[in-house]
């Protein structure tokens, strides 16, 4: 299943990416939401190999997720590919500038299944999609909105 949304903010290109690519940042917003996270790398940079464990709780059980930084091009793409016990996630964020102020962040995700049970919730999930892509799309918005009010603070 994939889902695609477009944020324009009013930030340049390299601040939007540099907010993006601000991994300590997005580690303590997870926590700061109930999250465990873990990095399972020794980078001391930013860059491929990244990677980190990321625990939480949904529905009523605990899942954890694994990630790691596949792709990473200043000032315009970061992927970061994941798996679960059910799933396997692909998330790629695309800076793309407007004007010399202005951007925009294409964040795509794609999350595979990894066997038969997997399948059937991704079916059940097809049924909502609409909805399912407006929440997406409300959440990047929060998160861009986010970072174009405070680019510096975490």
């Amino acid at each position: 299943m994939k889902f695609s949304t477009r944020q324009d903010t009013d930030l340049s290109s390299e601040a939007l990416f540099q907010s993006i690519s601000d991994f300590g940042r997005i580690e303590r917003l997870l926590v700061r939401r109930g999250a465990s996270v873990r990095r399972t790398d020794s980078l001391t940079q930013n860059g491929v190999g990244m990677g980190w464990m990321v625990g939480f709780d949904w529905r009523g059980k605990r899942r954890d997720l694994s990630l790691e930084l596949t792709r990473y091009e200043p000032p315009g793409v970061i992927r970061i590919n994941g798996q679960s016990e059910l799933f396997l996630i692909e998330l790629q964020m695309t800076v793309v500038a407007l004007t010399p102020t202005k951007s925009r962040l294409i964040f795509e995700a794609d999350i595979q299944p990894r066997g038969m049970k997997a399948r059937l919730l991704l079916q059940t999930a097809k049924l909502g999609k609409a909805q399912l892509d407006r929440k997406f799309a409300l959440r990047i918005a929060e998160f861009v909105n986010d970072l174009a009010m405070n680019p510096r603070l975490g």
